[in-house]
């Protein structure tokens, strides 16, 4: 086995390994990764045998911390693996990224995010066990709510009372492309996140247009609009195979008070029910330590229940 560093005259190949692999999604597909590529350091490495590829690391360089990252720019990564790859070479693989990763970048440390199981095709958490074998410790635990769609709990009356509001006004649920809506939703969202938990979103109206144009069917944008087309609420819905996730989800103060978010998921939830899961995404902070208990709320009244997103650190 040996490892050969990503370049992008290799995008075919490393894209190929992540539609075969048992534990990957687009997410990791180079034409999603590479949009931000000017904010990272890329480490990315393939793993060979013989001359066959049968996995593949995002990865990514601090050289302030001296470490390496599977991958900042990403939620969760770690090693993408093809369906035939064996305990024993995952085991392979992390005593060569080690060894690499010291010789070529000076890294001291390796920060790893393994995919959750739920996006997994086929069983992959052999890298859980490689990264028991190295002693790494759990740095972070993010708390994600899921719903196994077609079996989900019932719908809370907390929830139930949002959606009478919304029906009863008539609010409209649709899919858009338009630029002019992604603004007007990237405005909502932009002050939501600013006057609730003093952050912005990380990617910019622009970059979210871009994906959505590179991956149309995998990436969309949905709205509840008043009867005027006025923006009330909306999300994007990122479909990464065995998994729906919302990307952002946001309300206007008007449409906090007529229930049109959640009158916008209930929909959504009916639409997508051939997907085994569906993920809200985490309600954490600070790695883990604080749990934004009114946003959890929220998820948990459509049946939601915990997923933990973990991060790993060990010595290289």
């Amino acid at each position: 086995m040996k490892i050969v560093r990503y370049t992008s005259d290799l995008l075919p190949i490393w894209n190929q390994i992540v539609a075969d692999s048992k534990n990957g999604t687009f997410l990791f597909d180079r034409r999603f990764m590479d949009y931000h590529q000017a904010r990272f350091t890329d480490c990315s490495i393939l793993f060979l045998k013989g001359d066959k590829p049968i996995a593949c690391l995002p990865a990514n360089y601090s050289e302030q911390d001296s470490t390496i990252y599977s991958h900042q720019g990403l939620t969760y990564g770690g090693l993408l693996l093809s369906r035939k790859t064996s305990c024993d070479d995952v085991l392979e693989m992390f005593a060569l990224l080690k060894d690499y990763y010291k010789r070529k970048f000076g890294a001291t440390r390796f920060v790893y995010k393994p995919t959750p199981y739920i996006y997994h095709t086929y069983p992959s958490e052999e890298p859980l066990y490689a990264l028991f074998r190295q002693n790494a410790r759990l740095i972070a635990r993010g708390i994600s709510s899921c719903i196994p769609l077609g079996k989900s709990l019932p719908i809370k009356e907390s929830r139930k009372s949002g959606i009478r509001k919304a029906e009863a006004l008539g609010l409209k649920i649709s899919e858009s492309t338009d630029a002019s809506d992604i603004l007007a939703f990237w405005q909502i969202l932009d002050q939501c996140l600013d006057t609730n938990h003093q952050v912005h979103p990380v990617h910019t109206p622009e970059e979210m247009q871009l994906l959505m144009e590179r991956f149309p069917s995998r990436i969309k944008l949905f709205l509840a609009k008043d009867a005027e087309g006025k923006i009330l609420a909306g999300t994007w819905l990122f479909d990464c195979g065995t998994v729906v996730h919302t990307q952002y989800m946001a309300a206007s103060p008007e449409g906090k008070q007529v229930g049109a978010l959640d009158y916008l998921i209930a929909l959504l939830l009916l639409s997508i029910e051939e997907h085994p899961y569906f993920d809200f995404g985490i309600s954490t902070e600070a790695a883990g330590t604080i749990l934004n208990s009114g946003l959890i709320f929220q998820k948990e009244g459509f049946g939601a229940r915990g997923i933990c997103y973990d991060t790993y650190l060990f010595n290289l």
